[in-house]
């Protein structure tokens, strides 16, 4: 059986949606629905069902779906172990950061860790979305994740820091203090980051019940604030996400105080390897002396 065609499955079940999969995976809308096709003609069984309103698992689909999720998990185990017999290559650390944590945290970390650790080898990563971390993980495709908190997602996780959020506004913007009130949103055009880190943003608006005017923005979170600084709407980030960008825009924090949680993920398991241990204890030397 075609494991890829098992991960694309799961990809747009998780998703709901045989188009936000194609944006993930690679694929063409039509492409990933004929790989579908393909594999429930060679089970032999109907996975998925399809309407309006997206995708969904059929009867059979959400019986087999436990055991897709553990064959992909081993699957990945036996390529990572097949890899390392093969090439007989030194011990390697596989990390996954997002692009903000990359460029402010890791340079420090992994100086920190090469002086306890020298002899091994680092693999780091930035990654698309704010889920991929997880997902790689979860897939045993990495060793080592560094992201924000993200719910459905079982990680031996360690807290590092609280990432303050920021309403990002055009210069002229008439604020009438020093922090914006989330409501304040109600109503305005919003650019809404893109690649799920909407995620922080809108789990910050449902919890107040605040509903903006979305304009979802395929572009990086530098060009969103350039586009904030010119008026075309405005937008909330991270002051991760922020630093060193906030060149011709307003920043205030939002208030209430509202944060995403920073962390370490690691795999499940009960014998993590000593330089795993070694490399969270640089983390938290690292996080102790910022």
């Amino acid at each position: 059986m075609d494991s890829k065609k098992l991960e694309i499955l799961v990809t747009a079940v998780d998703l709901g949606s045989f188009t936000k999969a194609s944006e993930v995976v690679g694929y063409t809308q039509s492409g990933l629905t004929h790989l579908v096709d393909s594999l429930e003609r060679e089970i032999g069984l109907t996975l998925v069902r399809r309407d309006r309103r997206g995708i969904s698992l059929t009867r059979e689909g959400e019986a087999l779906m436990p055991s897709i999720r553990e064959f992909l998990r081993a699957h990945a185990r036996l390529e990572n172990r097949i890899a390392d017999v093969t090439a007989h290559r030194a011990e390697t650390i596989r990390i996954a950061a997002y692009a903000s944590l990359a460029m402010h945290w890791m340079p420090e970390i992994l100086y920190r860790f090469r002086r306890v650790c020298p002899d091994i080898v680092v693999d780091l990563r930035m990654v698309d979305h704010a889920l991929e971390p997880f997902e790689l993980l979860e897939k045993w495709q990495t060793d080592v994740i560094f992201g924000a908190k993200q719910s459905g997602f079982a990680c031996d996780w360690t807290p590092l820091c609280d990432d303050r959020m920021y309403a990002i506004l055009p210069p002229d913007y008439p604020a009438a203090g020093d922090s914006f009130p989330i409501e304040e949103f109600a109503g305005r055009e919003f650019l809404m980051p893109y690649g799920r880190f909407d995620v922080d943003v809108t789990a910050a608006f449902d919890r107040h019940g605040v509903k903006p005017v979305i304009r979802p923005c395929r572009v990086d979170d530098e060009t969103v604030i350039r586009m904030v600084s010119k008026g075309l709407g405005v937008t909330m980030m991270a002051e991760m996400m922020l630093r060193g960008r906030t060149e011709g825009v307003k920043v205030l924090p939002i208030a209430p105080r509202t944060c995403r949680e920073l962390g370490m993920g690691l795999q499940l398991r009960d014998d993590q390897p000593e330089s795993i241990r070694q490399l969270r204890r640089c983390v938290l030397e690292f996080i102790q002396k910022r």
